[in-house]
Formats: structure tokens, C-alpha cells, sequence
């Protein structure tokens, strides 16, 4: 039997970048959430990372099992907490509170971060970028600052993009079978 698995984390990368990208577009001000952002959140954020997440478990890889599962989960339950006060079935999270939503998550990445320690450089910035957004975000809610909800955005377009250029590198590296994009020796 082959035991010979493609990479799953290039799936998983992509969903959470190019969904941090758009989200983060509408965070800095660009244009308003939309049906396209949340769509993204539950399919290509939400389910793209849980199926990455899966494969990850297959390959026995804890890191990656808990990362793009949680992440994954991430995204639907944003969108649901978004969509549900729309729809009549829970009443909107206040701002203080949905703070301490983003700051869990962000307590939750600087541990994951902790964990890309010894593996490459793009890596850690993803999750290093992750960590800043979502105590940015944190920030922003408790405070109601409309400045660093912009700074946030551009930041998360930041941290989107390193996951997408990752996400490219591990594929296209793969593909040539020499590195076409660096990613940073292990550390």
C-alpha cells in the first residue's frame, strides 16, 4: 500500500490567506462586508482548512491537524456570529465582548507560534503576523478605535499574503523539485 500523501498545508495555506486577504481589504476600509467575505469565510476559510486539517491528521501531523482545523473553525464561527443576528437567531455580540473573542484566538496563536519554532522562517512569520492581527483586532473592539481597525487591515493583508506566498512556494517548490520561492531555513 503507498503511503505516499500529497501535501495538504499549500490547501489549508491558501484558504486562510486568501480569506485573510479579503477580510482584511474590507478591515482597512476598502469596501463593506459583503456576501463574497463570508461566502469565502465558511468555504474556502472554514471547510478548505478543515479538509487540509484532516489530511494533516492522516500524515500524523498534530501541528497542522490543530492549526487548520481550528482556523477553519474559525472562520465558520465568525461567519455565524456575523449572520446569526441578521437572521434573528442570537442577538449581536457587543464590541467589548467580541474583543476577547479575537484576543482568545490571538492567546491561541502566539502558542501555535511558539510551536513553528525549528521549522522555516515563513512559517513563523504567518503565525507571528497572526498573532499581531489578532491582538490588534482585540485592541480595536475594546477601544473602539477606528485608526487601528485600519492598521489591523493593512496588517492582516500582510499576514494573508505571507500565508499565500507560502502556500505557493511549498507547491511550486514541490513541483520544480528545487526552491523557486525561499521560505527560510529551519530554526
Amino acid at each position: 500500500m503507498n503511503n505516499n500523501y500529497a501535501n495538504p498545508a499549500p490547501l489549508g495555506l491558501m484558504g486562510f490567506g486568501m480569506t485573510t486577504v479579503l477580510l482584511n481589504i474590507h478591515n482597512a476600509g476598502f469596501f463593506p462586508l459583503s456576501a463574497m467575505i463570508l461566502a469565502m469565510g465558511i468555504f474556502y476559510g472554514g471547510m478548505a482548512q478543515i479538509f487540509a486539517g484532516l489530511l494533516e491528521f492522516k500524515k500524523g501531523n498534530t501541528f497542522g491537524t490543530t492549526a487548520f482545523c481550528s482556523y477553519g473553525l474559525f472562520w465558520i464561527s465568525l461567519v455565524f456570529i456575523w449572520a446569526f443576528p441578521t437572521i434573528g437567531w442570537a442577538q449581536a455580540t457587543p464590541p467589548a465582548f467580541m474583543g476577547w473573542y479575537l484576543f482568545m484566538w490571538g492567546l491561541f496563536t502566539f502558542f501555535m507560534w511558539l510551536g513553528t519554532f525549528g521549522n522555516n522562517r515563513a512559517i513563523q512569520f504567518v503565525f507571528l503576523s497572526l498573532t499581531i492581527l489578532f491582538m490588534l483586532l482585540a485592541i480595536k473592539d475594546w477601544t473602539g478605535s477606528v485608526v487601528l481597525g485600519k492598521i489591523a487591515g493593512w496588517e492582516g493583508i500582510i499576514c494573508g499574503l505571507s500565508a499565500i506566498y507560502l502556500a505557493m512556494a511549498e507547491v511550486l517548490n514541490e513541483v520544480r523539485g528545487k526552491t523557486v520561492f525561499p521560505i527560510g531555513a529551519k530554526s
